[in-house]
């Protein structure tokens, strides 16, 4: 069994706390993006209160996804600014000096997109941007894993979806490898990581098979899957998911024999079903579904919680941001009820 492969398997389910320092305003300048873009989509700022409740809930690990493109700095040093980095560590902090596992990326970036003629910038950019990362988080060992990038992909273009292209796949490689080596080459438990890494959009089926896995033995493989789509994420959609296990089934075969099976692990960066006018008990039988096909994978799981719970638009919300209550708690115990907790 591969040293990743080991470390994945201490791993139960996550998840990912979205729309907050994710989230960016492009027109905030660079000196006062710090102040305002945590809670620029409307989310309050992440408290440990919330960490300690997902913690509580059974998950052992958290994803923290961050958009840094406001707070970065003009070339050549691409600077990260200070106010913006100490935050960052403070909430990797909440959970990590709890003994839990945290997930770092870069999320929403508009410098990386995978064009050849973008290749070279991307590339310098990844690894300026990411050495800076890996010094202030030199000192934190194995329970904090750096994810090089969310969703690399052809925003705005038919191609952007579908899984990608050539192009879109050889330029995702390379800036994966420019993370990959960003990393390597800094101090202290940088040297021994475990690092995610996606191919073209985080795509499960595609995408995923024209990733060149880089050549290291604590590289983790990035995947997202909102399946069956027109339940889980699909606007319109369908209220029921009609016990449709196709996609799901045939994911984590692929995953697990591509990857898993030859000593590269897997992890579902992002999962999730949207409520639907009250399809809580659905969404509790599709979960159980979902993460116990994924065990048997050898596949932990990231919910995606951008605490969105009524309304329109996207609704993944699990945890209240404000009172730290669970709004779905039948959501929850359908996705421990799949660990077999």
């Amino acid at each position: 069994m591969s040293l990743a492969t080991e470390f994945v398997k201490h791993i139960k389910a996550g998840v990912s706390i979205g729309d907050t320092l994710d989230s960016f305003n492009d027109f905030i300048t660079y000196e006062d993006a710090p102040a305002v873009s945590e809670t620029a989509w409307g989310n309050p700022e992440i408290k440990e209160g919330l960490i300690d409740t997902i913690l509580r809930s059974g998950f052992n690990l958290v994803r923290i996804p961050v958009s840094w493109r406001v707070h970065i700095g003009p070339a050549p040093d691409f600077h990260i600014e200070d106010r913006w980095m100490n935050r960052i560590q403070e909430v990797v902090d909440y959970a990590y000096k709890k003994g839990a596992y945290v997930i770092l990326n870069l999320h929403h970036e508009d410098w990386n997109y995978p064009y050849y003629t973008n290749k070279e910038a991307a590339c310098t950019k990844m690894k300026a941007v990411w050495k800076q990362i890996a010094e202030r988080f030199a000192e934190y060992d194995e329970h904090l894993i750096f994810e090089g990038q969310n969703e690399p992909r052809k925003i705005g273009t038919p191609l952007e979806w579908n899984g990608g292209d050539e192009e879109g796949w050889r330029v995702v490689d390379a800036t994966n490898q420019a993370f990959v080596d960003a990393i390597r080459e800094s101090k202290g438990y940088n040297a021994t990581r475990f690092l995610m890494v996606p191919g073209y959009a985080a795509n499960c089926t595609v995408g995923v098979r024209n990733l060149t896995v880089p050549q290291d033995e604590r590289v983790i493989v990035s995947v997202h899957a909102y399946e069956p789509y027109e339940f889980a994420l699909q606007l319109p959609g369908r209220k029921t998911w009609n016990h449709d296990t196709e996609m799901i089934d045939s994911i984590m075969k692929e995953l697990k024999e591509r990857f898993v099976s030859k000593g590269i692990p897997v992890i579902m960066g992002e999962f999730g079903a949207m409520n639907r006018d009250g399809n809580e008990e659905e969404r509790a039988d599709w979960v159980a579904y979902y993460v116990s096909k994924a065990k048997e994978a050898g596949i932990p799981c990231v919910w995606w919680d951008n605490a969105r719970f009524f309304g329109e638009g996207e609704l993944f919300g699990l945890f209240d941001r404000n009172n730290f209550n669970c709004v779905f708690p039948k959501v929850l115990d359908g996705l421990m009820r799949g660990l077999g907790n």
